[in-house]
Order: C-alpha cells, then sequence, then structure tokens
C-alpha cells in the first residue's frame, strides 16, 4: 500500500467515525492551542516589560543609588557624605568611559495646584538639560530650561502631559489639545510658570487603543458606558504602559531652583543640603559596561573618601532579569501544554488499539492476500499520524481564539503576540505525539497472525 493510500484509508477511518475521531483529537487541538496561546502571552509581557525599560533611558543608561555603609565601614558611616555635586564633576571629569552624567535632586510629596484643580506628579526633580537624553525625553511645545535660568534659579518648570490634563483638561474632554505654555502653577504653594511640554509617551498597545478608539466612537462610548458599572473601573494607561505614565507624569525645573526653593530648609548652617537623590550616567559603549562601572565605582570612592556608600544599577541587569523571569514562565507553560499534547497522544494511542480491536478480521484478510508486516504496520501509523496532523491544524486555527480569550483575563495588559516559531513548534510537536501514539498499536497489528485474525469473532 502506498503511503497516499495509507493517508486515504486513514482520512476514511476518521470520517467513519466522526464523533469518535473528534473526541480523540480534542486533545490535540487543547494541547496545541495552549502551546500557541502561553508562547503568545508571554511574548506579549515580555515585549511590554522590554519597552518599557527602553522608554526609561536605554540599556546603556545606569542609576547610582544610596547604599547603606559596608559592615567592615560601619565604624566610618558618619563620614558618608552621599552622592553630591562633586561626584557628578569627578564623573564627568575622570571617567572617559562614561559619556553622559546626570544629576538629579528631586522632591518628595509634591501637590501641584490651579485653581480648584490639583495633581500629584510621579516626580518633580531639579534636572540638567542633559537629562533630555538620559531619559529619552522628547520636548514637543516650548523650550527647556538655558543657562540663565539655571544661574538665576528661575521659577519655571517642563511638564508631561497628564499633568497638563490633569490641571488644564485633556483633549479628549475638550476635544481640543490645550498647551499651557507661560501658564502658572502652584507647587507645594510656590509659583512656577510652564516653559515646556513634553510629548505624549504611550506603549504600542496603548496607541493602537487610542487610535482604534478614534476611528469607533460610538463603540468605544458604548465600552467604557459598560466598564463604569465595572467594580475597579477606572481610566488611565494600561499596566504594560507604566513606564510611560510616568514619564506623562513627570516635571521638571532647573537644579538651582530646587536646591534654593526646596532645599533650604533641611540644609546646616543657611546652606541649603547638597545631597543629590540620583546620579544617573549613559556609558560610552555597552560591550565595556563592566569596565565603566569599574572606572565609575573607583572615582567615587576617590570623591567618597574610600567609603562605599553607593551602588550601581543598571537596565541591562534589568533585562537580564526579565529574560530569565520569561524563560521560566515560557519553560512552565510548556511544560504544561506538553503534558496536555500528551494526554491527547494517549487518547490516539487509545483509539488506535480500540480501532484494530474492531478490524482483526480485515487486517487478517490483507496479510491472508499478501500484506506484509511494513503495509500493516505503515496503514495503522499513518492513521495515528493522521488524526495528529488534523487535530494540530485545527489547534493552530483555535488558538487565535483562545489567544484573544485569555488576553481579556491576563492579568499583565500585554497584548498577547503569536509567532511563527510557536505555531510550528506547537505543530511539529503534535505530529510527534501522534507518531508515537501510533508506534505500540501499529506494531500490535502488524504482529498478527493471518490464521488467528480470521478466526477472530
Amino acid at each position: 500500500m502506498s503511503l497516499l493510500n495509507a493517508i486515504l484509508v486513514g482520512l476514511r477511518e476518521i470520517w467513519a467515525h466522526k464523533f469518535r475521531s473528534l473526541l480523540t483529537m480534542l486533545g490535540i487541538i487543547l494541547g496545541v492551542s495552549s502551546l500557541v496561546a502561553m508562547s503568545a502571552i508571554v511574548k506579549g509581557m515580555e515585549n511590554g516589560m522590554k519597552e518599557s525599560m527602553i522608554a526609561l533611558g536605554g540599556l546603556d543608561k545606569v542609576l547610582t543609588r544610596e547604599a547603606p555603609v559596608p559592615t567592615w565601614q560601619s565604624h566610618r558611616s558618619d563620614q558618608a557624605v552621599g552622592r553630591t555635586m562633586h561626584d557628578v564633576e569627578a564623573l564627568r571629569r575622570s571617567a572617559p568611559l562614561v559619556r553622559l552624567v546626570s544629576p538629579e535632586m528631586a522632591l518628595e510629596r509634591v501637590t501641584i495646584t490651579r485653581g480648584d484643580k490639583r495633581t500629584k506628579p510621579s516626580e518633580f526633580v531639579g534636572v540638567w538639560p542633559v537629562v533630555l537624553e538620559m531619559n529619552l525625553h522628547t520636548l514637543e511645545h516650548g523650550r527647556f530650561f538655558n543657562e540663565l535660568d539655571e544661574a538665576n534659579a528661575h521659577a519655571v518648570i517642563v511638564i508631561g502631559t497628564a499633568i497638563r490634563d490633569d490641571l488644564f483638561g485633556s483633549p479628549e474632554q475638550l476635544g481640543r489639545e490645550i498647551i499651557p505654555l507661560g501658564e502658572r502653577v502652584q507647587i507645594n504653594g510656590q509659583t512656577f510658570t510652564i516653559i515646556g511640554m513634553f510629548e505624549h509617551y504611550e506603549s504600542d498597545q496603548d496607541r493602537k487603543k487610542r487610535e482604534w478608539a478614534r476611528d469607533h466612537p460610538e463603540e468605544t462610548a458604548q465600552k467604557q458606558t459598560v466598564a463604569r458599572g465595572r467594580p475597579g473601573y477606572g481610566g488611565g494607561s494600561s499596566r504594560s504602559g507604566w513606564a510611560f505614565d510616568r514619564k506623562n507624569r513627570t516635571v521638571y525645573c532647573p537644579m538651582s531652583t530646587m536646591w534654593l526653593r526646596f532645599r533650604a530648609a533641611s540644609g546646616t548652617g543657611n546652606v541649603p543640603d547638597p545631597t543629590l537623590t540620583d546620579i544617573d550616567f549613559k556609558v560610552e559603549d555597552l560591550s565595556q559596561m563592566e569596565a565603566a562601572l569599574q572606572q565609575a565605582k573607583n572615582v567615587l570612592l576617590t570623591t567618597h573618601g574610600g567609603i562605599e556608600d553607593f551602588s550601581f544599577s543598571t537596565q541591562e541587569g534589568n533585562i537580564e532579569s526579565v529574560d530569565q523571569a520569561i524563560r521560566n514562565a515560557r519553560m512552565s507553560g510548556g511544560i504544561i501544554s506538553a503534558i496536555s499534547l500528551l494526554v491527547g497522544g494517549i487518547g490516539i494511542m487509545n483509539i488506535m488499539l480500540a480501532s484494530i480491536t474492531e478490524r482483526v478480521r480485515e487486517i487478517g484478510i490483507r496479510k491472508a492476500i499478501g500484506a506484509t508486516f511494513f503495509d500493516v504496520f505503515t496503514q495503522i501509523l499513518v492513521e495515528s499520524v493522521v488524526i495528529a496532523v488534523i487535530g494540530g491544524l485545527a489547534g493552530l486555527v483555535t488558538s487565535s481564539l483562545l489567544v484573544n480569550f485569555l488576553g481579556s483575563l491576563s492579568p499583565t495588559s500585554n497584548t498577547p503576540i503569536i509567532t511563527i516559531e510557536a505555531m510550528i513548534l506547537a505543530f511539529a510537536f503534535s505530529v510527534i505525539i501522534g507518531v508515537l501514539a501510533g508506534l505500540f498499536p501499529a506494531f500490535k497489528a502488524a504482529r498478527l497472525s493471518p490464521l488467528q485474525a480470521l478466526r477472530y469473532e
């Protein structure tokens, strides 16, 4: 019997027992669908997390954080000076592997008011203009701070679009965009003038949602009406866009303004507190990250008198942590999906053994008229594979429906992304399962004695 004839016989057998075959395929369909869906959700999570991390400054960004003095230096803890502008100048002067240095002086518990409207920024920070490149900000309206603003500690700020929306109204609410340049607001009771506004930042998913809402206003209004009736309803960006929401709620002022207006009360000897909240820097070359960190560490140890009261946090290290978490999630989901496919394979083996029992006399007749061991073996094995192939193809078709369903229930709002690699892997696995599940029934059928088979009742 040729391979084509064996496939046709297999299809006829499946069609002759449609309901039984469908139940048998169900395990394979669910296994393939779950494997593709799991891969799609994990891929969406991976893209969302990496997109957010890159939005916060890129892989070449390093954060210098405050750290407790090591135990072996605890006797010198009172000499720890913290991060100051002296460190910034030393890094700029003595660390050639560092290409950008951005000092930050932040103020916590900030409230910005305009009339009866108020909002709380994600961060209110005194900065240098280099922060634009450091944190990948794009100024869309107005200007950023200049040397005159810094020298005279001008009360000027640059804001994100979410701050504008809270104080002046969003374009969606007003039907037009307000650009609040020159407007004055109160920050913890002090008057500041808005001189610039960043562009609106959003994740790829939020952008697609916004464009869809713009093109389908009636359906969007209906969905919002339904959503408002649900517990936990709230506006804002998706969880996948937390980094973008943070950037949209950012408020910057000149470093000198922050130092003189908000740090004066916390200093000693009538001198404002000079301690910086953060020192961020970018390395010249990602391939020299370790060397750059060691160089920066040596410089800071010098300025801190040998006291190691600081630590470094890299975006690259965060990306590696994300990759490890994604690998673990992919492995866990893959194991669960593989178990589902194995259960489907057991179902195929069971149904093939039942099919052989029903066709003992048929197999005996075929062997009596000249069918070889290989002919019978191939026919049964091909029937098993045909069931697995059809189940695998059906699983690929239904996987998109499952992905959409799970995407709506997923704890993260990152859009699941179906990949070709996952579909190929799932289908190949289903075929392998079909082969393995058919080996034992095929071997059992091929070994039947023609005489015993013909006498079987």
